[in-house]
């Protein structure tokens, strides 16, 4: 039976479905009704399921039907803010990529755990508010955007940032929170592409994020600044394409292929598909490695023809969306579908 490529109508479904749809393969999207107005834009888009909310994903019905199209679920940030990995782990739909995975990204602890294992340079985390000493950032676990992070150089600040998140209903105790050691630099998010059918890691693309309002904040004059009071947040809002250094480009595949290796020794089969490490180059061109996502980034978007490196490893113009639905159709024609899917 001909597989179909779905996913959720959110962060990068629309690039996700134009490269499966380029690849030959049928789409679907799984979209909230309030959003449907969007989508019906694009006719790249084959079939589409309304649902009133994505967690509507986990009712078997939903799963059932799913299945009798020959679906198979692309995984984003939306799938892993909207479930627990409890529930990822139980989707019944075979899904692109390594879902057990998925939980080493939500889980702070296990992330911090995969980093050290691939000889990444990360920054120091700060086990309990009382040891801030110095300048740190405050995060949330999982996939957030950037939402409910805030600043702080003592436990004070800590204290205050906290008791505006309780009252925004974003968190509703310290351990939902993660500190660690604020790095100055600049933020770059590393685009990677490992195949397990030709064993191939390929760097595909690099942006920065433009994040509200920290962002913002730059452009107002520092008198004004000083006059104002503002409490800079890091929700994101879009997406800056980045060229690095050619110089940089070593140290960049020999961080992919550390995590590949690390990934395969933690978390078998380790990481098919997409991925994206996060983090800063310093002044001596250090990267420090702060998060990362084992699966398509949003920032991604912003080579929906291809980017300045995957143009130099594909003829035609290729996406990360577009260069999934190519790992599925050789892994098809290879008869190693096992390979890329749990």
């Amino acid at each position: 039976m001909k597989k179909i490529i779905g996913t959720l109508g959110s962060h990068c479904s629309l690039q996700v479905l134009k490269g499966a749809k380029d690849e030959g393969f049928e789409t679907l999207l799984i979209t909230q009704k309030k959003r449907y107005h969007v989508y019906k834009r694009f006719g790249f888009i084959d079939h589409v399921m309304l649902v009133d909310n994505f967690r509507d994903i986990l009712e078997p019905d939903i799963q059932n039907r799913l299945n009798e199209l020959a679906c198979i679920l692309i995984p984003h940030g939306t799938l892993i803010s909207s479930l627990s990995p409890d529930e990822i782990e139980s989707i019944k739909v075979p899904v692109f990529g390594n879902k057990l995975i998925l939980r080493w990204e939500a889980d702070r602890n296990l992330k911090q755990e995969l980093m050290l294992e691939s000889k990444l340079q990360i920054p120091k985390t700060i086990k309990s508010k009382r040891e801030i000493s110095d300048l740190c950032i405050v995060k949330l676990h999982g996939a957030a955007g950037g939402k409910g992070y805030f600043l702080t150089s003592d436990q004070k600040g800590f204290e205050e940032g906290f008791s505006k998140l309780v009252k925004d209903k974003i968190v509703t105790n310290e351990n939902q929170l993660y500190i660690q050691e604020y790095v100055r630099g600049v933020p770059v998010f590393l685009h990677f592409f490992y195949s397990p059918i030709s064993k191939d890691i390929e760097f595909m693309g690099v942006d920065r994020r433009y994040e509200s309002d920290i962002d913002g904040i730059s452009r107002i004059p520092s008198k004004h600044q000083f006059n104002v009071s503002i409490e800079p947040t890091y929700n994101v809002v879009g997406n800056i394409p980045l060229v690095l250094r050619e110089s940089l480009l070593e140290g960049v595949y020999e961080m992919g292929e550390n995590f590949v290796q690390a990934s395969e020794r933690l978390v078998p089969p380790g990481i098919p598909g997409p991925f994206c490490l996060e983090g800063v180059y310093t002044k001596d061109a250090m990267f420090i490695t702060f998060e990362f996502s084992a699966r398509i980034v949003a920032g991604t978007n912003l080579y929906v023809s291809g980017s300045q490196y995957s143009d130099y490893l594909f003829k035609n113009g290729m996406s990360m969306g577009r260069r999934i639905a190519l790992e599925i159709k050789k892994a098809i024609n290879k008869g190693k579908l096992g390979a890329v899917l749990t």
